[in-house]
Parts: C-alpha cells; structure tokens; sequence
C-alpha cells in the first residue's frame, strides 16, 4: 500500500486508497490536518502536531515551524524563516539549532513524516511504509532531494516526489474534461506559491509551463497582520518579546481565517505582555490593505506562465484555486480578475494536494488506470562548451521524465580530459547561469577534435538530474547524480528568467561574437602556416591580399565588435578559397 503525503509549511496530511476511494485518514482526535511543528523536550521527546503548536508560545526556542521553508537550502539563501537558523558559511548547508541540538531541515521534517506514519498504522492496522510525497512544482533539485532524505529518515520507501499543483489537478479529477482541455492550477499554500498550466488529453496530464516562488504564501500574509496588529496596539515602538510575537502572529492567523467568512472581528490576547491583555478591532478590509502587495506578487508569475504555456487567459477551460490562502476573498477576486473566469472552488483548499497525492499512488500500485502524470523542468540544463558558452542539453518546460544526450570533442591537441560543468538557467554565457556540478571524465591524449566524450542528462519523475560522460574509444565512463542544486533565492529565480529576456539581444551578441572569436582564433595560425608552406607558390598579390585580411580580423578582435569580426572572417575566408585549393592539391600529392 502506497500512501500519498501533503507535507505542508502549515498542515500536513496522510491518506489511501481504500475500497476504491482516496481515503485521508485523521489522528485519534479526528483531526485529519497535523500541524507541520515539532517541539523537542528537555528530557529528550519530541512532539509533533497539535501538542507541538501548544508548546510554540511557551517553548519558542524549543519548537520549530514552517520548516518546509529551509529544507533544501544553505545559508545565505535562508532570508528571515527561522529565528532559530544557525549561522554558518555561506553555501554550506542550512542547520537549525534547537533544545541543545543542531538538526537539519530534513531530520525535522522526518519527524512530521513519522507522526503521519503513526496516524496511518494506527488508522489501518497494518504497516504503512511505501508513500508519494508532494512538493511545490518550483522545488529546485535540492529541494526534492531533501524532501525525499526527509521521507527515507521517517522510514518511508518514497516511490514518487510529485509537483503539488499536478497533484492537484488528480484530485479535482480533470481527467474527465473534454479533448486538450487546459487547466491553470493556482496553488496559494502556508510557505509557497505556485501556478501552473496543464493540458488534459485523453487522461494524460502534461504539464505545459509553471512558474512559482517558493518564499510567498500565508506565513507571509500573518506577519504582515501581525506586524498591522502590532502597529494598533502600540507595540511598535517597543519590541515584542519572541513569545509575543509568536502569540501575535498566531492571532493573525487566526483573524485571516476568520475575516475570510465575516467582515470583522476583535482579536483578543489575554496577559499578552507584562500581564496585559490586548483587545484589537480588526476588519476584512485592514488586512486586505496590507496583504495585497503580498497577494499581487502572484500576478506576474501568472502572466510568465502564461507566456511560457503559449496560451491566452481566455483559452483556459478551468482555473482551480488549492492551499489554505487561497480561502481569502481577495485571492479569489485576483485570480477572477487575471484569469477572466470564476475559478473552480469544488475541492477542499487544504486537502486537494493529499487526495492527488493518493491518487498517484493509486496509479502506482495499478489500481488506477489510463490517467498519466507528465511534470516540466523549471530551467534550462546544459554544460559549458569551450570558449564559456552554455550548451543547452534539456531545454526548459521539457516534460519530464527525460533523457537527452549529444557528443563533444576535444578542443585542443594533447588535452587528457574533459571537465565537465553542468548548468542550470537560461543565460547564453555559462557565467551567467548557476553551476550544478562539476566532473572529468579522462581519455587518451588526442589531437585536437579526435577525442569523441558523450554527455547524457537524465531527469526522472522526481525531477533529480543524473549525467553520465562516456568516452566512446575506451567505454570508460562516469556517471553523477546531481543531489544538490545552487540553492538561490526565488527571487533570483526571477530574476534568471527576466534577465534572459532583457538581455536577450546583448546575450545573443556575446554568444556570436565567441562564436567568431573562437573560429578567429583558429583560423589565423591556420592561415599563417598555409602563407609559410606555400610562400614560393603563391603571388605576391595574393600573398598581400590574405595578410591584409589577417590584419582586419586582428584589429576587429580587439574592438569586440561582432558585426566587424563577422564580415572581416567573411572577407579572409574569400581570400584564402584559392589558397586551401593548392593546400588539398599538395596534400593529394
């Protein structure tokens, strides 16, 4: 039996597929959402769940949330999740400390995955051990690899790390609407945010585009509450203890959800700070005020994905609304106003990425039939080619799984070697994109161009980047699993894809004019040996002709200039027809 997993910033949840039907199973107080917190004790328990969030205000630096925030990432990529965050080198691993203890992101959240293991034997009776675990559609590499450490330390064989919104898509069972249906899946959660655009044709769920943030969602609305409710009660000016500003933001949490069904509502704080209790009037509208930037910062990711699917808001057929935010009026009035049409509100927000992910397990075990589930890479993944070019291998939004390869040689005489940078990004010179990894694979030394190394990147269904590098005279071969990506800020992530756009023309320049500086190079020793083995046979004319070509290409390397470079390659390419004539003539000979 496979278990589908929601492990959420906020809640997650557990369930199966029993008798037929996706079943989410509840703890033994009915509850079927558990609270992603985990307290640890000073005699060496841990907590998690409900008991765990009762201890938050008491035991903040005992108690850990959100830490699905940090999974995946290294210090310098944290920002402000987790006061509890160690300091450490900057690129080096995200460690927490915590009750005397220094815990990774992965080892916490296996203690939420344990808790739902528990639920789930209790509930079944039997040994649950194999599950499909979800992730934003814009976890990068690391991220899902954390994620699945994270499964196998509960215990879990993870059959399946699956995208939230494709799992999304499952539960709403849009594999009955008609023929190329398209579906925007707006996926507003506690941590993240994600949208995707799928295509549905007979059964089969691809994935056309998907842009997301992996720093937006409802912990951000409630500090920006709570920072509002601080504000009315004058405690802006004196800061807030760590138990009050937990308190506060709870509270805020609390008003959100509340305000999403009424107008207005008091929030109250007994013996809140220094034995005060706060009571603060709060309206719908207030929050909406200060959560709209917040919310509006999904706008252009909707518009990028859009862009990237090919498609019109109009040409979609259903826009379906998942993750416990996406309750608040103001998400839905914004997502009617980008996508033009009242989104599909049938599903639970807060269980739709659970019964999916039970679902896909379903389709694992083969007891769910003609439904298939095709996900897209983020970026762009390449290697760097001689000159500091990136070599695109998998393009971005290619459906994965996937697998692509392509041959490369030596580009100078001798060489023993070849390293092996592997990118990610969409940026024509490698500087400009992240580096994944780097490997050589060795050969015999060669001349230049004779030596044939093959690279094949591999992506499976959980979205882990695999390249193998295979010289083809000796077979000799290495193969590396790419666990840990740069992990960099979403906001970078952004940034990568508005940079590629707006320096798309001066890209697209450097890369030819390395192209052409390349041959260049190349080419005028060439020329230079061809004057000085054929000096007696050449005219003088001829001679002067090609030198003054030579010169021109000199100069216009010097100048950068791509469009003079260009033509003046042209013109010593002209020049030098007749010479390689005689060249080959000798050489037949």
């Amino acid at each position: 039996m496979i278990a589908g997993i929601d492990l959420g910033t906020t809640n997650s949840l557990i369930g199966v597929y029993d008798s037929g039907f996706p079943t989410l199973l509840a703890d033994q107080e009915g509850n079927r959402l558990t609270p992603s917190v985990v307290y640890y004790g000073e005699k060496g328990e841990v907590l998690v769940g409900r008991e765990a969030s009762r201890m938050q205000a008491i035991c903040p630096d005992r108690t850990i949330a959100s830490v699905k925030r940090l999974i995946g990432r290294r210090h310098g990529e944290e920002g402000t999740e987790g006061s509890l965050v160690t300091k450490g080198t900057k690129g080096a691993a995200v460690t927490i400390a915590c009750a005397g203890r220094i815990l990774t992101p992965e080892e916490v959240s296996s203690e939420i995955l344990k808790k739902l293991k528990t639920i789930a034997e209790e509930r079944l009776g039997t040994l649950v051990n194999r599950a499909v675990i979800t992730v934003p559609a814009y976890f990068n590499d690391a991220q899902r690899a954390a994620t699945r450490k994270a499964g196998e330390l509960a215990g879990f064989t993870v059959e399946r790390i699956l995208s939230e919104p494709t799992a999304a898509a499952l539960a709403y069972g849009l594999d009955r609407l008609a023929e190329n249906s398209k579906v925007a899946v707006y996926d507003l959660g506690g941590g993240t945010f994600d949208l995707s655009i799928l295509q549905l044709d007979n059964g089969v769920f691809q994935v056309l585009s998907t842009h997301g943030d992996t720093r937006l969602g409802g912990d951000d609305l409630d500090e920006a509450i709570a920072n509002l409710l601080a504000g009315k009660a004058g405690l802006a000016a004196r800061e807030p203890s760590l138990e009050a500003r937990i308190r506060l933001r709870e509270a805020a949490r609390k008003a959100k959800e509340s305000l999403s069904d009424e107008d207005s509502t008091v929030v109250r704080l007994p013996f809140f700070q220094g034995g005060e209790s706060l009571e603060i009037p709060l309206t719908r509208h207030e929050i909406e005020t200060v959560c709209a930037p917040i919310i509006r910062r999904t706008l252009h990711l909707c518009n990028r994905a859009l862009e990237d699917a090919g498609l019109y808001a109009s040409q979609l057929d259903e826009v379906i609304m998942v993750g416990g935010s996406t309750r608040m009026p103001l998400v839905r009035k914004l997502a009617t106003e980008i996508f033009g049409k009242e989104p599909n509100l049938t599903q639970h927000p807060d269980e739709a990425v659970a019964l999916g992910a039970i679902l896909q397990g379903a389709i694992l075990e083969g007891n769910l039939q003609n439904v298939a589930l095709l996900d897209v890479t983020p970026l762009s993944l390449g290697i760097e080619t001689f000159g500091g070019l990136m070599n695109v291998i998998i393009p971005r939004n290619t459906t994965i799984p996937a697998k692509a390869g392509e041959m490369f040689t030596n580009a100078v005489a001798g060489q023993s070697g070849m390293k092996i940078t592997v990118l990610q990004g969409e940026r024509e010179l490698a500087a400009d994109n992240w580096m994944l990894g780097t490997f050589e694979i060795p050969f015999s030394p060669s001349p230049k161009g004779a030596a044939r190394v093959g690279v094949q990147f591999a992506i499976d269904a959980d979205g882990i980047l695999q390249v193998l590098a295979r010289d083809t005279a000796s077979g000799r071969e290495q193969i590396t699993e790419i666990k840990s990506a740069v992990e960099v800020s979403d906001e970078a992530v952004e940034a990568m894809l508005a940079g590629s756009l707006e320096h798309a023309f001066e890209d697209m320049d450097a890369r030819i004019f390395t192209e052409a500086r390349l041959k260049a190079e190349e080419m005028l020793p060439a020329v230079e040996a061809a004057l000085t083995q054929l000096a007696s046979e050449l005219p003088d004319a001829e001679a002067k002709e090609i030198r003054q070509r030579a010169i021109e290409v000199t100069s216009a390397l010097t100048s950068k200039e791509t469009t003079r470079l260009k033509q003046a390659l042209t013109a010593l390419d002209s020049a030098t027809q007749t010479l390689a004539t005689r060249l080959i003539e000798r050489a037949m000979q």
